[in-house]
């Protein structure tokens, strides 16, 4: 039944437009658009290899977060979670075939992306198990977060919240413009946010080598508890 409703959430997710443009569309095009052209100043080495762990949290990120907080929000407007309460189908695992949605559709997007970025010359390093605990982690912050925002906010401003912070979080999160662009005390705030703690994690391991993060697989863990606990007391799901 989990898995039933697991491929029902993945091809109502890709059957919508909007939905399908911010996982695939988008990521891809600023990876390519901006390791082809020197539009921005990335720093010392190959644009790809510093571009590439940042698009990857971007896509985490449009998935987990944007397009999950936007298909619930809509869908307890039209009491689709309703009627869904009402089916043998346990809210629990209702909770369970999201979150593998999530996952799958990532699977996805980082493999499309892989093939792009190692078609522009990528060159990764590092531990793929410290790369899959900072995606895990990642995943985990983000869909705490779209659950909170769908769970209490309309639906209309669920979409133009989380919209709004896709664009934001895009610019200020360390994805295609470095944080030590940022003057100092701006620095430091961004350094805390979930996207920027994800695409300076995998930058350290895919780009430089080093070992497992843990001071941003440590930011990660505190959004995912904060934002989950707090969306799991606040959801509402009429």
């Amino acid at each position: 039944m989990i898995a039933a409703q697991t491929a029902l959430e993945a091809r109502l997710l890709m059957r919508n437009g909007e939905q399908v443009l911010l996982t695939v569309v988008i990521p891809t095009g600023i990876l390519a658009l901006f390791s082809l052209l020197p539009i921005l100043d990335l720093g010392q080495g190959r644009r790809v290899d510093f571009l590439t762990p940042g698009v990857i949290a971007l896509a985490v990120l449009s998935t987990a977060f944007t397009s999950q907080a936007i298909a619930t929000g809509f869908e307890r407007r039209y009491g689709v979670l309703k009627r869904l309460a009402a089916t043998p189908l346990p809210r629990w695992g209702l909770l369970v075939a999201k979150t593998a949605t999530v996952l799958l559709v990532e699977l996805g997007q980082i493999a499309l992306l892989s093939a792009v970025a190692f078609a522009l010359g990528w060159s990764p390093h590092g531990s793929p198990f410290a790369v899959l605990a900072l995606l895990i982690a990642g995943t985990a912050a983000f869909s705490g977060l779209a659950l909170l925002m769908a769970g209490t906010l309309r639906a209309e401003m669920t979409l133009a919240a989380a919209n709004l912070v896709f664009l934001m979080l895009l610019v200020g999160g360390g994805v295609i413009v470095p944080l030590d662009k940022f003057p100092e005390p701006a620095r430091a705030v961004l350094g805390l946010l979930p996207i920027s703690a994800l695409s300076d994690g995998l930058r350290d391991v895919l780009q430089h080598g080093a070992g497992l993060p843990v001071g941003d697989l440590g930011i990660l863990l505190v959004w995912a508890v904060l934002a989950g606990g707090a969306a799991a007391a606040t959801f509402r799901w009429e």
